[in-house]
This record gives C-alpha cells, structure tokens and sequence, in this order.
C-alpha cells in the first residue's frame, strides 16, 4: 500500500522539505505551477484546496518535478496576488513564503487551510451565474457538481441532519450492498423518482454521515461512509 505523502502545514520551509515534497510529486494535497502565465487557471487550485483539506501551491516547479525557480518572482508573486483578489469569491485565507533554491532564482509558495468558509468560487466576469467552485481530487482539481457545492454548503453550516428511512432510502441501501456506488441518476432510475429527489437524498444522508461521495469530473460517486 502506497500512503499519500501530506505536507506539513507550518509556515516555513526550507529547501531540504522543497525537495522532498517535489520528490514525492503532486497529490491531492500539492500542486506544482512552473509560472504564473495563466493565473486565471492557478486560481482553481487555491479554490479547491480551500474546498477540500488544504495544501501547498508551489510555483517554480515543472511537471517532471525539476525545480526550475522563477527568475522575476517579484512579476510572477504580483501576477498571482492580484489574480486571488480579483477571481477568488469569497476570499480565501492563506499564508505565503519565497524561498531561493539557487543563484537568485526562487519559489513561491502558497500554504492554503481548509476553509472554514467553503464553498470558495472563481469568478471570472463578475456574473453570478458563472462561478464555478471546485475541489481536490488526488492529484487534480475538478469542477464541483451541484450536488457537491450543496455538501460543503451544509459542512460549513454544520447543519444536524434528520431524514426518515422510508422506501427511496431502503432501495439505495439495498442497492449499496450489493454494488460498491451509486450515482444520482442510478438512483433515480433504480428508486422510480425524479432527479431533484434523488439528488436532495443523497446529499442529506452525505450530510448525515451515512454515505460518503467522491467527486468526479463527469458525475459524483456515493457511496456507504
């Protein structure tokens, strides 16, 4: 069994941890940036980081972990700084740090905690209706569905969750048993009942602590917890 290697969350680091963190590779708790050309697209990490259980964002690093340091990293530090504030709603907590690996090149690196505040949004425009929240999955960051955004809703709530165990739920756990997950539609399909019940369902008993979910990219996974 490969265990995940999770940073640790302090707010410095010295070279030796850079290297073993870039060793390591990214996962679902870091993200390697080589520069901050498309900062519009950097945000979404920060976003599902804070979404999900925090990370680092490391910019400087190449994707085949080679630790390339920025050479102007006061243009790239300013770049990304304004992207957080003009992209990021609502604004999301995190500490930062430079550190130089070599001649006066550098890295820059963004220590991001799981949001009390969640779900954070990218909004690009302005518009309300084209927020897009995601959240960490391994090593990616996936659009959130509507069914996940409702989840980290009602976490930050910290609502406490009632449900009646009526047929809808008997035919999900009967389901559960004998397959490993389910997905909304499934559920629909298989309980005779719209996709808004199912949905509603599955969310509340996420809540409930009685399934758990895994995001996706194409549709979310429900599982028992």
């Amino acid at each position: 069994m490969i265990l995940e290697y999770q940073p640790t969350q302090q707010s410095r680091i010295d070279l030796r941890e850079l290297k073993e963190l870039v060793r390591h590779g990214e996962n679902k708790y870091v993200e390697f940036k080589l520069k901050t050309t498309h900062p519009e697209k950097i945000v979404r990490e920060m976003v599902a980081f804070a979404n999900t259980d925090g990370g680092k964002l490391i910019v400087g690093v190449a994707d085949d972990k080679s630790l390339k340091g920025l050479k102007f990293p006061d243009e790239d530090e300013f770049i990304l700084q304004r992207a957080i504030e003009k992209y990021i709603y609502p604004a999301i907590d995190y500490t930062f740090e430079r550190l130089v690996i070599e001649g006066e090149r550098e890295v820059l690196i963004y220590n991001i905690p799981k949001s009390p505040f969640k779900p954070h949004y990218v909004d690009l425009d302005g518009n309300i209706e084209n927020r897009r929240a995601y959240v960490r999955v391994a090593d990616r960051s996936v659009q959130a569905s509507r069914e996940m955004r409702e989840i980290l809703k009602g976490e930050r709530k910290g609502l406490s969750i009632r449900f009646q165990y009526g047929e809808k739920e008997k035919t999900l756990m009967k389901y559960l048993a004998d397959n490993q997950q389910i997905t909304v539609e499934t559920y629909a399909t298989i309980a005779n009942i719209s996709r808004k019940i199912a949905s509603r369902t599955l969310i509340v008993l996420v809540l409930a602590n009685v399934l758990k979910v895994q995001p996706h990219e194409v549709q979310d996974f429900f599982m028992a917890a």
